[in-house]
């Protein structure tokens, strides 16, 4: 398929509204709807909340008739299945749209190319591929619940410029400007889950919210307690959504959490601790798309070890704390040729301190699996 300018142009544009859902969206993809008719936009639109409108039926709403005839640049295939909504693909057949451009057939299986055949069936015409990889990195959170069936799994650390994340005794607060911190709750908005371990609770007493961001539906917040020490005066149990991992399930202190508003899950591994794939993939079958980990060297370690870890985000401040301070994650190794090495995909300020986006999975190896 040859594209145009203009169709390179639109589907930009298109990514760019999917950009502006991604905070309340989840569990649903955040999808970018853009309609033009004669060079013009007539409509453009985002995904809502789930069991809301769709990017499609927001974009169809914004250009009422003028719909009639135009070409549906979406980032991703229209839906085909009666879900919360009605199939988008449905409702731009009746409105009229003469030419569907998507840039990722979808692979959920409730639509899997289903929505494409039913408006091409209709007389619509199709296309899809258009900037696949830019669409495949947007939407890499839905892509890896849908073909992978756990989320994607963002490790988001703080550290001094010789690597280290807090000082021996714990005290974290603050190694990075508060311009990093600001960046790190947009982190928080677009995650579908927060996942820490029990050190990090005890040490900050850190509820894990996402501040001053009105995302409009719960965040749901992890900790990895292998012996049930999470107290439950805990401030991360004062609002809803913890769930406590744990590999021992004594019943008197899973009812104390219980009681106190948590959901205790008990999955064990063969060393007595909490397995860290099954819970993973549990966070994936309760519909979370993105799950960022902030935690300390312990868990980190374990998630690294265990090739959960598809994405690294570190911000790295101005600062030396020393040899003794906390390490960033326990790694034993006794060869570099056993290192992990992540793909740098960006670097930049963030007021004084420099953000790393590192990448061990490329997004991009999600449109192949279409």
């Amino acid at each position: 398929m040859i594209w145009s300018a203009d169709d390179l142009r639109y589907m930009q544009r298109a990514l760019v509204q999917a950009a502006r859902g991604q905070y309340y969206a989840p569990p649903n993809p955040s999808v970018g709807c853009v309609l033009v008719r004669d060079g013009e936009v007539v409509g453009e639109g985002h995904s809502q909340p789930a069991g809301h409108a769709h990017a499609e039926i927001m974009a169809l709403r914004m250009a009422g008739e003028r719909a009639l005839g135009a070409t549906a640049y979406v980032t991703l295939e229209p839906c085909s299945h009666h879900g919360r909504t009605p199939p988008c693909a449905d409702a731009l057949v009746k409105a009229g749209v003469a030419r569907v451009v998507a840039a990722l057939r979808d692979p959920n299986p409730l639509v899997a190319g289903q929505g494409l055949a039913r408006l091409r069936a209709a007389g619509v015409a199709v296309a899809h591929g258009l900037l696949a990889a830019e669409a495949a990195d947007h939407h890499r959170g839905f892509l890896s619940r849908m073909l992978r069936q756990r989320p994607w799994l963002r490790l988001k650390v703080a550290t001094s410029l010789d690597g280290r994340t807090a000082l021996q005794n714990g005290q974290s607060q603050w190694i990075t400007g508060p311009q990093a911190r600001a960046d790190v709750q947009r982190l928080r908005a677009r995650s579908s889950a927060m996942l820490t371990g029990i050190g990090t609770v005890l040490a900050d007493d850190a509820q894990l919210t996402a501040r001053d961001i009105d995302i409009g539906r719960p965040l749901l917040r992890v900790v990895v307690d292998s012996r049930l020490r999470m107290p439950p005066t805990a401030r991360m149990l004062q609002t809803p959504g913890v769930l406590i991992a744990t590999a021992y399930a004594e019943e008197g202190r899973a009812q104390k959490l219980v009681d106190a508003g948590a959901e205790v899950l008990v999955c064990p591994d063969a060393a007595g601790q909490v397995d860290v794939t099954r819970l993973v993939h549990e966070l994936g079958q309760r519909g979370c798309n993105e799950v960022t980990v902030e935690a300390g060297a312990s868990l980190n370690g374990a998630l690294l070890r265990a090739g959960l870890v598809d994405e690294l985000v570190l911000y790295q401040a101005p600062i030396l704390i020393g040899d003794s301070a906390r390490g960033t994650a326990w790694l034993e190794l006794d060869d570099l040729a056993n290192k992990h090495a992540p793909v740098v995909k960006e670097r930049r300020m963030v007021g004084d301190d420099l953000r790393w986006d590192l990448r061990f999975t490329d997004s991009a190896l999600f449109v192949t699996q279409e």
